[in-house]
Formats: structure tokens, sequence, C-alpha cells
């Protein structure tokens, strides 16, 4: 996708931009302008006003009144066989500027923080302050004064306030926040959030920080630090110098003398300032494809005339198919000009400009015996444009009315004739109920008169039934007999092993220590095996940015600071050869990035998973992911990834039955489960399909003034709750018991033990098949202590 400045975008006939001739931002009170003094600033400033230049709209089967192409000029009505527009979408990323000013507000007493932004969107202010004195770089949240209207509350940490137009049809939005210098607030944090896209905008991959004090830590993330109105850049600089002198009076150097004073103290003479942060979004812009098929003066030749509105140089990667397969072939030439083969397997023809405007075309001639042309369009080396998901499919043996759906618009007309037919039998009962009803209430209680309402209905049923009689396959009892085979013993995989497995973790917290775990653990399967345990527990064996191998990057890449990938192989198979069955631990809520983004956060992907951040969830602002929001809690230390995305979980489904296969794990200790949704989990346990499954669903249990509480029901509820979304396929660990078993044994408090009804008091009192008991592991071992 390229990126283009607001000014090129206005050559695009897919949107048309209306920027004003000028665009005023006026400067604050406390330069002491006259009314008639404007700070001006021109388009060049990525001021302006997107107006869609159409409306994308679903086009209708032969519909033509969109059409790009006018078969009156291309091909004879009578010649046409086909002809269709279809609507596609592109996004390309537009450049504009996020506005930060800080000066005095109208009472001069109270100061000002505007924040605005020039792009249109619907755009949210994610702020907090932070206090002199506060440890840390976490949020508080400000005073309540101190919030502008239409604030919430997220949380106990920040506010998110909308941002609001300067005036009905312009995009500059912005939002102003009033504060007393004299709060003890020593900064103003915030980050920017395009609700439209879920995008976060972030300074420096940091949050934005307005210092209010000297001896705020500098962390690089800092705007208008230590800096004046006098910061403007050009003329407009000197011009705000001189008012900041000429405004100098023996009050206000009075005023100055005593917070000079007050700065000994943690605070400062405040400064205005004025700063420009450039940022890029992207919009999605509209455009049409028309296709019309018509017989070539040839007879054994079909024509295939193909238009577009996209800008920019446009390659058709196509080919043709023999049979409802849709199997890609390259036809025989005749070719349209800049036409190459593309690895034997397709065709790519650089569509070529028609007339003025943004218009390209080309015409292929195909051979009268081919079923089906078959398309995708690629714009640059990363943006490819199909139809809703799949290639674009033109019948050429004969019109078709719905396209890439050839043959299926009779069952639909009849579909919603047979709707039609039968809403109005609905209705003529509920007419004669109606009447009926009508009888009683007149009290004309003939006998006769309710008996012809009742046969009519009756006849309306029996008619309403037939036609769903009509509507369900019926077979003779001899033909199910005929076609009845010998069904497949059915396999059952629930991931929760026999309920008899004895697990042992195969690691600690130290182990990657020695660079060759694998091969230090494979010279003790043996005495493993012997001591009674089923099942071993190896470490995450994927390439991480943490030696550990909790921050998984490539997850192909099975060379760890444990041992090399055919290590892993050796000590899996002597595992096996010992009887044991070996867990994979898989992270599969987050994963370290390979790459920035234009903002400067880690959140493109590598390696033979090569997502980018339409994978990282969107309501994390610290990795500005495009995803959907989180199903779970964050982690926040690496990018969390979007389950909900259905790339996402193909391939980590595809890498789960990878490791089964080629590594030959048995099952998956599933890491961080509370990040991301059951469901998801039974999805990836169906496909990869293990002998043992079980989720680390941990959390914190219940206590009330440093004591825990005898009732941990709440705590064993969630991990339930977890279990029960991935409908019983896993099991978990029972976190419950294990934090109650330490309290009861340290401090004599065996009364622990047993629930208000007798019971265990974790989650094996209420689910013991699905509860996996554990007393430590790698978390809670002594080499964490």
């Amino acid at each position: 996708m390229a990126t283009v400045a607001i000014d090129s975008l206005l050559q695009n006939p897919g949107l048309l931009f209306c920027p004003k001739d000028k665009v005023l931002l006026k400067p604050s009170r406390s330069l002491n302008c006259s009314r008639n003094r404007k700070l001006l600033f021109s388009r060049g400033a990525c001021f302006c006003s997107l107006k869609p230049r159409r409306k994308i709209h679903v086009v209708k089967a032969g519909s033509t009144d969109t059409a790009l192409i006018d078969t009156s000029d291309t091909f004879s009505s009578d010649d046409v066989l086909y002809k269709e527009t279809f609507p596609v979408t592109r996004i390309e990323k537009v450049e504009g500027k996020i506005f930060i000013r800080l000066d005095q507000s109208k009472d001069q007493r109270n100061w000002q923080l505007t924040v605005g932004c020039s792009l249109p969107g619907k755009w949210i202010l994610h702020w907090g302050v932070s206090y002199v004195g506060d440890n840390g770089r976490e949020w508080d949240q400000p005073p309540k004064d101190m919030r502008p209207p239409g604030s919430i509350p997220i949380k106990d940490y920040a506010i998110e306030t909308p941002l609001k137009k300067l005036s009905e049809g312009d995009i500059f939005h912005e939002v102003k926040i009033d504060f007393n210098p004299s709060s003890g607030i020593a900064a103003i944090h915030f980050v920017l959030k395009d609700e439209e896209t879920g995008a976060w905008y972030q300074h420096r991959s940091r949050d934005f920080t307005v210092p209010l004090v000297d001896d705020l830590e500098d962390d690089d993330n800092m705007v208008g630090a230590k800096k004046g109105f006098g910061t403007w850049p050009g003329a407009l600089g000197q011009f705000s110098n001189m008012l900041l002198k000429a405004e100098a009076s023996p009050a206000n150097s009075q005023n100055s003398s005593s917070e000079s004073k007050d700065s000994k103290k943690g605070t400062r003479q405040l400064e205005g300032f004025y700063e420009e942060q450039s940022i890029v979004k992207e919009v999605s812009i509209g455009n049409l494809v028309s296709i019309a098929v018509r017989k070539s003066p040839d007879a054994t030749k079909n024509v295939l005339y193909l238009e577009t509105d996209i800008p920019g140089d446009v390659l058709v990667h196509w080919g043709v198919c023999r049979n409802d397969a849709r199997t890609w072939e390259i036809p025989a030439a005749p070719y349209p000009p800049e036409t190459a083969v593309f690895k034997n397997k397709a065709l790519r023809t650089l569509l070529q400009p028609k007339g003025t405007g943004n218009r390209s075309r080309a015409l292929f001639t195909l051979d009268e015996e081919l079923v089906g042309f078959l398309f995708v369009l690629k714009l640059d080396d990363n943006t490819w444009l199909n139809f809703k998901g799949n290639d674009f499919y033109i019948p050429l043996s004969g019109a078709s009315s719905v396209p890439g759906q050839h043959g299926e618009s009779d069952i639909a007309i009849e579909e919603i004739s047979s709707k039609g037919y039968t809403d109005g039998i609905i209705n003529d009962i509920r007419n004669l109920v109606v009447g009926l009803n009508s009888e009683k209430s007149q009290k004309t209680k003939t006998k006769e008169a309710q008996e012809n309402i009742l046969q009519e209905i009756e006849k309306l049923a029996a008619e309403a039934y037939s036609i769903f009689r009509s509507t369900v396959p019926t077979f003779s009892e001899e033909a199910v007999l005929e076609t009845e085979a010998p069904k497949p013993a059915v396999k059952i995989s629930s991931g929760t092993g026999t309920g008899f497995e004895i697990l042992c973790q195969g690691f600690n917290w130290e182990s990657h220590k020695s660079g060759r775990w694998y091969m230090e653990l494979k010279e003790k399967a043996s005495e493993i095996a012997s001591l009674g345990f089923t099942v071993i527990w190896l470490p995450p064996p994927t390439e991480s940015v943490s030696p550990e191998g909790y921050m998984p990057k490539d997850l192909y890449n099975l060379n760890s600071r444990y041992g090399t990938i055919d290590e892993l192989k050796e000590l899996v198979k002597s595992l096996h050869e010992v009887g044991l069955k070996v867990l994979g631990d898989v992270v599969l809520n987050h994963r370290c990035a390979h790459f920035q983004n234009q903002n400067g956060v880690w959140n493109i992907f590598g390696g033979r998973i090569n997502w980018d951040d339409r994978a990282v969830v969107g309501d994390d602002p610290h990795f500005q992911g495009r995803g959907n929001k989180s199903s779970g809690d964050n982690f926040h230390a690496a990018p969390n990834i979007d389950h909900s995305q259905d790339f996402v979980r193909k391939d980590l489904k595809e890498w789960l039955f990878w490791l089964r296969d080629d590594i030959g794990y048995d099952g998956w200790r599933l890491d961080f489960v509370r990040g991301f949704w059951g469901g998801y989990v039974k999805d990836y346990l169906d496909a990869s399909e293990p002998y043992f499954a079980v989720g680390e669903y941990w959390d914190s249990l219940c206590y009330t003034y440093g004591e825990m509480d005898l009732n941990q029901d709440a705590h064993r509820q969630r991990i339930v709750d977890w279990i029960n979304a991935t409908s019983g396929t896993a099991g978990a660990f029972d976190v419950t018991t294990k934090g109650i078993l330490h309290s009861a044994l340290q401090r004599c408090e065996y009364w622990r033990l047993s629930d208000q009804k007798g019971k265990p008091p974790g989650v094996v009192g209420w689910w013991p098949s699905r509860a996996v008991t554990f007393i430590e592991n790698h978390d809670t071992g002594s080499t964490q202590v």
C-alpha cells in the first residue's frame, strides 16, 4: 500500500476533496492579538474535506446504471453474453497532523491543553495524569473539574474524551482540557484513537507526555518540553516572541518570581507551545471493475472487455478454466499488449489507459470452448483485489446474472417465489383467525360460521404442510437399505486423556541456560518413566525474544535456547520409546513482531506466518492493532493476537497440526488462556486432535484485608467458565486448589480443605474430570523465589 500526501489524493477520482481556500487556526488570547489578526495555514498543511464521489453499494444482477462500460460504444447489445460491474474497495494511506497546543485559558489564571487532528475520523483522546511525587509510569485519573464534557472514565487510571469538529462540514477535530497549574499535576499523558478503524496513535511508540514540572524524567516521549511559543516556525515564531515580550508587565514579573520559587519544589513557570506530529491513516476508497463478454466475429472466439477506474498501474493476474472445478490454466495466444507469463501458471496483463482520467482497460480474445475467465487485480507488491475473498469468475459458456455464482439464479428466484407463496398462506390463516375472533366478539356464535372458518384454516394448513413436504427429500426404504454402508468407528479425541495421567514438568525457569536441555532430558527419559509419570510437559519450542520461550517470534523456527529442532525430535522419540506422552508448551495469546509499522510500533510479523497489524487486537494502545477487541485479558509485554480473525485461526491450526505431525507432540499445555476466548481453543483442539490438553488460567484468589477468604467459588468459577467455553475439550490447572493447599499446610488451617458442602474447595470439587491438580511449576518453584 502506497503512502500518499493529501495533495496527491486531490487528483484521485475515487475521492473528491473540497479543501477550503484558507483554514483558520485562531491563536490563544494570551497572545493578545487583535480580532483581525489570524494565523493562516494553506492547503498544504493537510486540512481538507473528504467527500466520496460515489456511494459503494451491492451491484444487483444485470444492473447497468453504475457500469463503467457503455456497451453501445463497445459491443452491439445483441452480441453481449455477459455484463457485470463489481464494486471493489482498496486501502490508501493518507498523511495528516496531530496538533498539540498549551496556552493560558481565558481567565489568565488557568491553563489549557488543546489536542487536534487534521484527518477525518471518530477521534478519541485516551488520557490521564501523573502527580508530583508519583513513582513509576502509571497514569491516574484527572480531577473531575478537569474533564471536558462527554468524558468517560476507563477503569481507575484513564479518561476517554471525544474530539469534536470545529464546525459542521469541517474535518478538523479538537478537544480542550482546562487545568490549574497549582493542582500538583506533573504531566498530562495521552494517546489518540480513531474509533472508525480501531487504530491507536502514539509518540515515538509511547504515550504523548506534556510535562508541567521541570524535574520530570525525559524518556524521549515528551512534547513541548521547555519550549515556548518561540518554537513556532518561521515568521510566526518571531511574531509570537514579540507578543510575549510586549505582554510582560510588572505584575507578571512578580508572578514569575513567585512561581520560580515554587519551581524549586517541583513546579515551574509554564510556557505555552505549539507542536505538530505527523500521522498516517488508512482510508477505504471505492472503485468499480466492469466486465462485458460478447461473441467474436470469428465464430470460435469470445471477446472479454475489462475496464476499471482504479488509478495508477493495474495488473490483471488471470487465467482460464475448462470445467466447473475452476482450475487455472494459461490459454492459447493471442494475448493483450503488455502481457507476461507468470511461473507457467497464469498471465499478467498491464491495463492500458482509456482516454483522459484514471480509467484503464484491456481486451481479451478467448476460445469458445473455455468455460470461465478467472482473475485478480494486483496494484503493488502488497495489494491485491479480489471479489468477496475469492477470485473473480466470469462465465464464458453463456450469460449469467450473478457474478461468481453461475447457475444459482434460478434457484434463488424459485426460493423467493416459494417464500412469497407460503407467506401468503400464513397471512390468510392469520386473517381467518382474526375473523373468528371477530365473530366471537360480535356474539354471532352461529355454529355454521365458526365451522366454515375452521375448515378454511385446515385447508390452508394442509396446503402449507404439502409445500413443506415437497421441499424435503424422501427416500424409499429399499433405497435407504441399498445405500447403507458400514459406518467407520467414531474417533473421539477430547484432549482430556484417560483421567489417570500423572504429569511431570520437564523443565524449570533456568533450564535454558545450558543450551542443550533437550539432550540432558533425553538422558533422563527412562528414569522419569520409572518414577510413574505418564506425561511430560516440554518447554516452549519456538524462537523467542525471552530465553525461557514465552515471548515467541517465528513460530516455525524451533531452534531455541533449549536446543535445535533435530534435538527436539530426538528427545520426543526417546520419550515415546519409554511410554511417555509429550506435551508441547504453546503460546497462542501473544507473539513478538519482526518489524515496526509507520509509527515505529512493533506489530508486523515475519517468518512463515507473516501477519500484519490486523492480527493484533485493537484495544491495546501499546501495539496499535487493527484487529477486533480482545476476547480476554491483555498481556501488555507483547502484541496480543486477535483470534477472531479467520486467517489467524487458519494459520495457528496449520501450525499445531505441523507440530503434531512433524515433531510428534501428543498434546498441549496452553499458556495464558485468560487472554482469549475458550471457544477458539476448542477450534484449535478440534483441528489438532491432541491426546491431552491443559490450559493455564492463572488468576488471583480472593482476599479480605490480606487474609484468604474461605469461599473461593468466584475464583474456581472463572476457571470452570473457561473450560466450559472450550466445550470441555481441555482441562485446566486447578489453581484454586493449589492456593488453598499452600495456605492450609503453611498455617495448619486444614478446615480450608472442604467447601461449605463438604466437597474439595477447588475446581476438582466441581469438575474433577477437567481439573489438573498440581503442586508447583516454573512460575512458582524455587528458581523463581
